[in-house]
C-alpha cells in the first residue's frame, strides 16, 4: 500500500478552491500583484539615481516612500480593500 505525503484536495470548483488552499481571496491576490508591480517601479527608481546629491536625495526619498507604500499594500491590502469588495447592493 502506498503512503502519500499529503491528502488529496478536491479542486472541482476551480479557482475558488485554489484560492482557499493558498489562503487568499481573489481581491487579496490582486492586491499582492499590485504591490509587486509597485515594488518593481520603486526599485527601478532607486537604480536610476543620478550623481547630483540634491536631485539624488529627492528621487531616492520618493523611491523609498514608494517602496513603503508597496510594503504596506502587500501586508494590509486585503484588509484595506476588504470593505470595497464586500459591498452589499
Amino acid at each position: 500500500m502506498r503512503h502519500f505525503l499529503a491528502e488529496p484536495i478536491d479542486m472541482s470548483k476551480g479557482f475558488k478552491d485554489f484560492f482557499d488552499t493558498i489562503g487568499l481571496t481573489g481581491s487579496g491576490l490582486v492586491t499582492k500583484a499590485v504591490a509587486a508591480i509597485i515594488t518593481v517601479i520603486a526599485i527601478r527608481m532607486l537604480l536610476q539615481l543620478t550623481g547630483d546629491p540634491k536631485n539624488a536625495l529627492r528621487k531616492g526619498s520618493m523611491a523609498i516612500g514608494t517602496l513603503f507604500v508597496a510594503v504596506v499594500l502587500a501586508l494590509y491590502g486585503d484588509t484595506l480593500f476588504g470593505t470595497v469588495t464586500d459591498a452589499k447592493g
